[in-house]
Order: structure tokens, then C-alpha cells, then sequence
């Protein structure tokens, strides 16, 4: 099993001052987050694409998060991770996204954490964390 699924945090979420619900504290994992169950890891996944990529770095694209998300400096390969997640999710890779849209980002969290844990998500899991994140939204509206 892949570190990502073992900590419950399929986008292997490093750790950071930013805390999420569902987050275990402090992580037994020296370098990335773990949370009690994975739709929490993804329920993060969304919170972090949504509040940190597009609404702090005005972030837009498939391309332009990934270039973010998993730099070639850390050496990542970057180039093949964007087109993985396009080809995966169905979204050009240049084209804006909105990261409160569903169907647009349902498959793209799948198709990172294919990326990063080499295996296909769990798209029940995913949906489960989507849920989680319709709920942090409404909490945040009122």
C-alpha cells in the first residue's frame, strides 16, 4: 500500500501550519499529513485546490495547479503528471477550471491520487470527500 492510502491522504498533502477536519495531530508521518479516514484526505484535496490554489494564487488551470501542486524542482515529474491528470479527468489542461464544480473535480482528484499513490481511486471515497466538502462550504457561507 502506497504512503498516501496508508495515511489516509491520497494527494499527500505535505505538512503545513493549514489544518483540516478529519486530520490526525500530530501526524505520525514526519513529512505528510494523515487523516482518519481517506474521504478526509480528500475532503483537504478540495479545500487546498479551492482556497489555497485558486482563491490565494488565482490558480485556473489543470497546468497551472500541478506546476504548484508537484513541482519538477522536487523532482516531480511534472510534465507527465499534468498530462496524466488531463487525459484521466477529461479537462485540457489549460482550460480554466472552477474548483467547486463536481464534475470537473471529482476526476481530477481521482486522477491525482492515481498519480500519487499508483493505484485507481476509490471514487466512492472521492465522492465521500466531495460530500465533506459541500459541508465545509455551507459552514463557511453562514
Amino acid at each position: 500500500m502506497s504512503r498516501g492510502l496508508k495515511n489516509n491522504n491520497p494527494g499527500n498533502i505535505r505538512i503545513s501550519a493549514t489544518k483540516y477536519e478529519g486530520e490526525i495531530q500530530p501526524s505520525r508521518d514526519m513529512l505528510f499529513k494523515q487523516f482518519t479516514e481517506l474521504q478526509f484526505g480528500y475532503r483537504a484535496m478540495f479545500v487546498l485546490l479551492l482556497y489555497t490554489y485558486q482563491k490565494k494564487y488565482g490558480l485556473q488551470t489543470i497546468r497551472e495547479m500541478i506546476m504548484r501542486y508537484a513541482p519538477p524542482l522536487d523532482n516531480n515529474n511534472t510534465a507527465g503528471y499534468i498530462s496524466t491528470v488531463s487525459k484521466m479527468s477529461g479537462v485540457d489542461a489549460d482550460t480554466p477550471i472552477t474548483a467547486t464544480n463536481k464534475d470537473v473535480m471529482i476526476p481530477i482528484a481521482a486522477a491525482m491520487s492515481r498519480v500519487e499513490n499508483g493505484v485507481d481511486a476509490d471514487i466512492a471515497e472521492v465522492q465521500a470527500g466531495w460530500k465533506l466538502f459541500l459541508e465545509y462550504l455551507k459552514r463557511q457561507r453562514k
